[in-house]
């Protein structure tokens, strides 16, 4: 029963071997170049030369940043007068030393640093789920 596997693979094994001895005529002579050639709308590929390999795309918007490489964040100078005023605020209160601001100066002491890490959570959290979303 083993017998006949064994005479197979016996016989086939001087075949496979004649098969690599035999050099291969495109890999006699290595390439030089690879091209890398994004397309506009209505351009053709340009011909490939002997000794380079040409890889053609092509380009949907050819000005803009893909979808999803984005970010959908809001610029600074589009944010809302509320968002300035109240970063300033903020900003104003930890300067102070005022309660409930998690300051090492001042009144602040602990009592709002529960309140800058439930914030800072929130924040973590809102930017996890809009990276998820993002993601095509």
């Amino acid at each position: 029963m083993i017998r006949f596997p064994i005479a197979f693979m016996l016989l086939a094994l001087p075949a496979a071997l004649v098969a690599q001895d035999k050099p291969a005529e495109d890999a006699s002579k290595p390439l030089k170049r690879i091209r890398n050639v994004q397309l506009n709308q209505g351009e053709r590929c340009p011909p490939a030369a002997d000794d380079e390999i040409v890889v053609c795309g092509t380009l949907d918007e050819p000005y803009r940043i893909p979808k999803q490489f984005r970010e959908s964040k809001p610029d600074a100078a589009n944010q809302s007068w509320v968002n300035r005023a109240a970063t300033i605020d903020e900003v104003g209160r930890v300067a102070g030393g005022l309660p409930n601001t998690c300051s090492p100066v001042g009144t602040g002491g602990q009592t709002g640093c529960v309140t800058k890490m439930l914030r800072e959570y929130t924040a973590e959290k809102v930017e996890k789920k809009r990276l998820e979303s993002s993601v095509p």
